[in-house]
């Protein structure tokens, strides 16, 4: 009877612990279960964010979202604070999902989702907002710029948060500018700049001034094109290169300038053109209808802009055709020349190949020492010294 309620007592205490670690392991989901949870959020400046608190257990409880400031933003399903932009999306015992509308960059900040237990239990989010930055400005242009001034052009862009990237395109190659970064409130302003010395070449390039985000899904950019004025080159350049009598001849006086350095005005030997129905001038060009030799000389054409002017020359000689014709290379007397050229070169070959044929067997050996005496080859073998013995082994004989 003893033994029967002892092993009762001991099946009565195993249960009770089961059920109490059961009961523990239940408080304990539980306990997890109303712990809050949410999600950090990034939006661009303007956009809507929607901030989310779930829990997966909770025994009618009411959540309660709290801006930066710990204002209560909703509690359940009630609205606390006075702000047109925040809307409630969804509430219930186990959600609670607000909207902030047009976000602006001081609504960034950590917010709080509370669970009204014993403790309360609480649970932040992080919402992150974007700075769009503004449509960058170039400014510095001078226009038109002078060949050997010194430029800065600026590149500006406000509102960014994070601070913008701006980069700097010659054309299409990129080069480095100087940045500079100012904080503007939460935002910032960026400025790059470039810094140059005016060359005519950079006349109608390119200056583009790239700003790249985060918030952009391409960047902005702007271009400006640089006009330069300088001082005008010429240059003659002429249509024949041997010119004769009686051809037809032009000139052409090629100007490098901006603006474009005109008139053109020619003249012959410092002097007017002496034929102007022959010498028909048409713009930058100088034509001769017919060469004969009265045009001999020196043609020059000169051009101007408001900075400066500048002058080309051409010696014009003109040839006689039948002269060119009698004085021109003898052909025949040159191909006799390279006849007599090749009959030499060949003589040398055959000489030289029977000089090496003639003395292709003149060698001595070391059993010949001395025998070049001999008046013969046998005779120089059996004469050879150290050898007599072996002189019919040893034989060399010479066709």
């Amino acid at each position: 009877m003893i033994v029967k309620q002892y092993l009762m007592f001991i099946l009565y205490s195993l249960c009770a612990s089961v059920f109490k670690v059961a009961g523990t392991k239940s408080k304990a989901r539980r306990i997890l279960g109303q712990i809050p949870i949410t999600q950090n959020v990034t939006v661009v400046e303007g956009a809507i964010a929607n901030m989310t608190c779930r829990v997966d257990y909770n025994d009618n409880t009411s959540l309660q979202w709290s801006n930066p400031a710990q204002q209560t933003l909703f509690f359940g399903d009630k609205k606390a604070l006075r702000d047109h932009r925040i809307e409630l999306v969804r509430a219930s015992s186990q959600e609670l999902t607000i909207r902030i509308n047009d976000v602006s960059l001081s609504d960034e900040g950590l917010y709080t989702c509370s669970l009204f237990t014993m403790p309360v239990r609480t649970t932040k989010a992080f919402l992150t907002v974007l700075g769009v930055p503004g449509r960058p400005e170039i400014t510095g242009f001078t226009k038109p710029a002078m060949e050997g001034d010194v430029v800065t052009l600026t590149c500006t862009t406000s509102g960014s948060k994070p601070a913008a990237t701006i980069r700097w395109f010659l054309n299409d190659k990129e080069v480095q500018g100087t940045k500079e970064v100012n904080a503007t409130g939460k935002s910032f302003t960026v400025r790059s700049s470039l810094q140059f010395q005016v060359d005519k070449r950079d006349d109608g390039v390119a200056y583009t001034c790239s700003v790249e985000h985060v918030s952009l899904s391409k960047p902005y950019m702007t271009t400006e094109v640089l006009e330069v004025h300088y001082a005008p080159h010429l240059e003659i350049t002429h249509s024949l290169i041997i010119p004769q009598e009686g051809q037809y001849f032009k000139l052409e006086c090629v100007s490098i300038g901006n603006p474009i350095p005109e008139p053109v005005e020619w003249s012959k030997d410092g002097g007017e053109l002496p034929d102007i129905e022959r010498m028909i001038v048409e713009g930058r060009e100088l034509t001769i209808t017919t060469l004969n030799k009265t045009d001999n000389g020196t043609y020059r054409c000169e051009a101007s802009n408001h900075l400066g002017s500048s002058s080309a020359e051409y010696i014009l000689f003109v040839y006689d055709p039948n002269a060119l014709g009698q004085h021109g290379p003898d052909h025949a007397l040159i191909g006799g020349v390279v006849a007599v050229v090749v009959f030499i070169t060949l003589c040398l070959i055959i000489v030289l190949g029977r000089y090496l044929a003639r003395h292709k067997g003149t060698y001595l050996t070391h059993e010949a020492k001395g025998a070049e005496d001999a008046p013969d080859a046998d005779t120089a073998i059996i004469n050879a010294e150290g050898n007599h013995v072996h002189a019919e082994e040893k034989k060399e004989y010479f066709i």
